[in-house]
């Protein structure tokens, strides 16, 4: 993180309610290079576990987690079904201990991505066990932040088993995860594409300047976006974009210790009864595709909804400058001065980063501690009260 940034942050946040989630933040374009190096440096490691595993026939591949973990494997399964032959799906730790019948099965060769912060809560470890004795077969990678963690802890590295450490500065301490998700995203899509691991590099490496960009220059329409009366939000993508919009919804409910009412859809789900929600003091944000067929849907719906009666307000983030969204836009911002045509798994990170800051921001408007959004401790950093009960399969 440069002084420059730091600065800039201490100058215009309340430093007793949000320095702690506002470094964080603003560490990730330094954690996104250093999570290139550590997935670089096991390259060859990892490639001959990951050929391997994927050899077995009927593979099953489960990436999971809880909250803000759990959508990592919602934001990467898009891209990794299209690019495996094998059944990648995303479900919660909280739906697999619950259920683990529905999920996980005996006989079917089974690869499970456990994905988590601290790697201390209690679903968590529950799922890891239960996989341990339900499956037969089961390789796992562990992506995790807390070496220290009971995730980390559990997993014996060897020939089914490889544990990959986040960078340090992942392993956030404020209340809402932020370089926590973006390094495991970013690992996930980097471990299942080591063949292209030299160019996605210089992706990482472009990235990594344009959030230096947007954490700069980005603050005052943020800042200007928090000022209008809204007490909705709503965050709309496709595909992985869709992953990203559950995230960044979540962030501005946590920060905002539910004060703001936030959601998310795809832009042709929202039609559907979820545009219900929208009055004057609604806030909608599209996350909008690099996919030219998905990005007309988005378009359709940003026009709908700018042609129609309220003070809701529109916010359009693009990657390269639109025009014509621009026009049916309140709020507008794009990425790169010229189109890079990134896939939309590269977005992410770009994206979430204006989320993440505006959900910073919106709390302190609300005079709440970002930091601390609850504490009273109704809702804790690593989840509490959870008993994990025996399972008899």
């Amino acid at each position: 993180m440069s002084n420059e940034i730091l600065g800039y942050l201490e100058k215009n946040l309340r430093k007793s309610k949000g320095i702690m989630t506002a470094n964080e933040i603003s560490n990730q374009p330094v954690i996104w290079l250093e999570t290139f190096n550590i997935i670089n440096k096991r390259k060859t490691e990892m490639e001959e576990f990951l050929n391997r595993v994927l050899s077995k026939k009927d593979l099953k591949i489960i990436f999971t987690g809880a909250g803000t973990s759990g959508f990592v494997g919602e934001t990467v399964t898009p891209m990794l079904n299209k690019k495996l032959t094998q059944e990648v799906v995303a479900i919660p730790t909280t739906d697999i201990v619950s259920c683990p019948n529905y999920y996980l099965e005996q006989s079917t060769p089974t690869l499970l991505i456990s994905c988590a912060r601290s790697g201390n809560s209690p679903e968590s470890v529950a799922t890891v066990n239960l996989a341990k004795e339900i499956v037969d077969d089961l390789y796992q990678i562990v992506l995790t932040c807390d070496p220290e963690g009971e995730l980390a802890q559990l997993t014996n590295e060897g020939e089914k088993n490889k544990l990959i450490l986040m960078p340090e500065m992942a392993n956030d301490q404020g209340f809402a995860m932020t370089g926590s998700y973006t390094s495991m995203v970013l690992s996930s899509l980097l471990l299942f594409d080591l063949d292209n691991l030299e160019e996605n590099g210089h992706i990482v490496n472009t990235l990594s300047n344009n959030a230096n960009k947007i954490i700069r220059d980005n603050i005052s329409l943020l800042k200007d976006i928090t000022t209008h009366d809204f007490d909705r939000i709503v965050y709309i993508g496709s595909g992985c974009l869709h992953g990203v919009a559950k995230e960044s919804a979540l962030k501005m409910l946590e920060l905002t210790a539910g004060f703001i009412v936030a959601c998310e859809n795809t832009p042709l789900g929202f039609r559907h009864g979820p545009k219900s929600i929208v009055n004057d003091k609604t806030l909608l944000i599209f996350y909008l595709s690099n996919d030219e067929y998905s990005r007309k849907y988005e378009y359709d719906l940003i026009k709908e909804v700018w042609m129609q009666d309220g003070e809701h307000k529109i916010f359009a983030i693009s990657d390269y400058e639109d025009n014509n969204i621009k026009e049916m836009s309140h709020f507008y911002t794009y990425i790169n001065k010229t189109r890079q045509s990134y896939k939309d798994e590269f977005l992410t990170f770009n994206y979430v980063i204006n989320a993440q800051i505006l959900g910073l921001l919106k709390s302190l408007s609300l005079k709440i501690t970002p930091d601390n959004p609850s504490p009273d401790g109704y809702v804790n950093r690593v989840v509490k009260g959870v008993e994990i009960h025996p399972y008899n399969k």
